[in-house]
């Protein structure tokens, strides 16, 4: 019987996802399970380095090859190649598709290895340009990671072909579990070569995780007919397909550079603080907190809707309904989980990152930066989506725009905080958020004009109703971890640490869900009947919803 189950669990995960709700399901699963390992990989740097400048070394150095490898390639991916792909697919023009893939992989490798070639030989220069604040010998440390990690970066492009090209087909559980194992290979290399090697070991196990991704998406990309053929000739360049990829690419690349200078420039501001390296790891784990549910629901839910979006762009009335209900969807999961990063910030930094090696001074400091990170998740997750809406309506201009504003907007205020006010790193994280809500709100308002305007009052109702309830929360967070914490559990020890987390967590989630059911929220009544009908899954995961070719399913 258990053997039949997980057969048939794993044979619904495996097949190509039929709506949003059953493709988002399947995304957020493989997320959290890639997240998981993120976080035991930054537990064991932090277990075994501390919150050392030799650790904030090694996490500079990714800055600069994820750099490149967004400007070149990411762009690429999301806003033009999978569009492109798609409507090629459903034109019954699979071969042709196929060609496009296989040419524009090739073009991505050229182009990349010479920018590698690049990197490799300017590797100094650029990083004394990135972090100036930098001591000699750390220039140096940064330099050599550098070099190692952009090699990694060369093999995961292959497999990010792999990614995009399987999702287009509708399969999304082995793309994400690929980029789960990435981070096992990191793990990995850090266990084991870590006395060998230091943090160099770290650097290795990217490039191993980058062929662990590759592999774990080969025999289904092989099963789909796809094959790597080199065809680089003129007339395959000059295809129309690969034309219009390239017309969409530099708005959106653009777009990607200016969001990752703003990455870079952070790296430049750390480095002009007092121990710029131990600022920098607190930054960074920071960041990797606030970033978890962002990606879990925002790329999950944006990610499973693009296609949808795609598919309507030409029947505004389907577009609206299918953004206006990811966007409900997202903003009711993402809002309390602001909170509770908010009021529990301390707990979750010392339950998750409370190795010996880092002290209590470092997780208080992280804590108070993941809080102003908090400010901003519904922008951060919500961002995806508009922005997607964007790219299905093929405008990637409007979002390079306001996303340079955003960011030169985040800039400005994070060097007024570190030069002017002599602030700290966590006003680093504060400028974020500001460019972020920013960068947010003035998209959707371009969105809703664009699109001809979303149903306002509907819209209005929910969002009140939503906040209401969150700030109510709020006090159901703050009220049981002040009184445990102070007259029940020693919160030294880490059993005492998961309970207060727990207890409080479960009282305010559950007073949300509760509150939010008797505002009547939409999202409410289905997550309780996905609650009260956990035992009949796949009719949940098959039932009413939005198809993912475009097509409204019976209920």
């Amino acid at each position: 019987m258990p053997t039949e189950f997980f057969k048939k669990g794993l044979g619904l995960l495996l097949k190509r996802q039929s709506n949003i709700i059953s493709a988002a399901v399947v995304i957020m699963g493989t997320i959290i399970f890639s997240q998981a390992l993120g976080l035991v990989r930054q537990r064991l740097l932090v277990s075994i380095f501390g919150a050392s400048d030799t650790l904030g070394i090694y996490l500079a150095s990714t800055r600069i090859p994820e750099f490149f490898f967004q400007l070149i390639i990411a762009g690429a991916l999301t806003s033009a190649f999978i569009p492109v792909f798609s409507d090629y697919l459903a034109k019954d023009k699979e071969a042709e598709a196929k060609k496009i893939a296989s040419t524009l992989l090739f073009l991505s490798l050229i182009v990349f290895s010479i920018v590698s070639c690049f990197l490799i030989i300017f590797a100094r220069e650029i990083s004394s340009i990135v972090a100036p604040g930098f001591s000699p010998s750390q220039i140096d440390l940064m330099t050599n990671l550098t070099r190692i990690i952009i090699f990694g970066e060369i093999i995961f492009i292959i497999g990010s072909f792999f990614s995009s090209i399987l999702q287009s087909y509708n399969h999304f559980f082995i793309p994400g579990i690929a980029s789960a194992l990435y981070n096992l290979g990191i793990i990995i290399g850090i266990f084991f070569l870590y006395q060998l090697f230091g943090i160099y070991s770290a650097a290795y196990g990217v490039i191993l995780g980058a062929i662990i991704f590759v592999l774990a998406q080969l025999p289904t990309v092989r099963s789909l007919g796809f094959s790597l053929k080199p065809n680089l000739s003129l007339e395959s360049i000059r295809n129309s397909a690969v034309l219009d990829v390239f017309k969409l690419i530099w708005p959106r690349t653009l777009s990607i550079a200016i969001f990752q200078l703003g990455s870079l420039v952070t790296v430049t501001l750390v480095s002009f603080l007092q121990n710029p390296g131990r600022n920098y790891v607190i930054y960074d784990y920071a960041q990797t907190l606030a970033f978890a549910p962002v990606a879990l629901f925002g790329q999950a839910i944006a990610q499973a809707s693009f296609p949808v979006l795609s598919k309507e762009k030409d029947n505004p009335e389907h577009f609206k309904l299918t953004f206006m209900t990811s966007f409900n969807q997202l903003f009711y999961l993402i809002l309390p989980i602001s909170v509770l990063l908010l009021v529990l910030r301390i707990p979750i930094v010392r339950l998750i990152y409370g190795a010996s090696q880092f002290d209590w001074q470092a997780t208080v400091l992280t804590g108070r930066t993941l809080s102003f990170f908090a400010i901003s998740l519904f922008a951060q997750a919500l961002v995806y989506l508009v922005a997607r809406g964007f790219y299905a309506l093929h405008d990637t201009k409007t979002p390079l725009i306001i996303g340079t504003i955003s960011t030169f907007l985040m800039i400005i205020f994070a060097s007024v905080f570190i030069f002017y006010y002599n602030l700290g790193v966590e006003s680093i994280a504060l400028a974020y958020s500001i460019g972020s809500i920013f960068n947010f709100v003035i998209m959707f308002i371009f969105l809703d004009i664009k699109i001809g305007g979303f149903p306002k009052r509907q819209f209005i109702v929910s969002t009140t109703k939503i906040l209401l309830a969150t700030f109510f929360t709020a006090f159901a967070l703050y009220i049981p971890i002040k009184l445990l914490d102070q007259l029940v559990f020693d919160t030294t020890k880490t059993v005492n640490l998961i309970l207060l987390t727990g207890i409080s967590s479960f009282a305010g989630l559950s007073l949300y869900l509760f509150l939010t059911w008797l505002f009547n929220v939409k999202e409410a009544t289905m997550f309780i009947l996905l609650f009260k009908k956990i035992g009949d899954w796949r009719q949940i995961l098959s039932g009413s919803s939005e198809s993912i070719d475009g097509t409204r399913l019976n209920p």
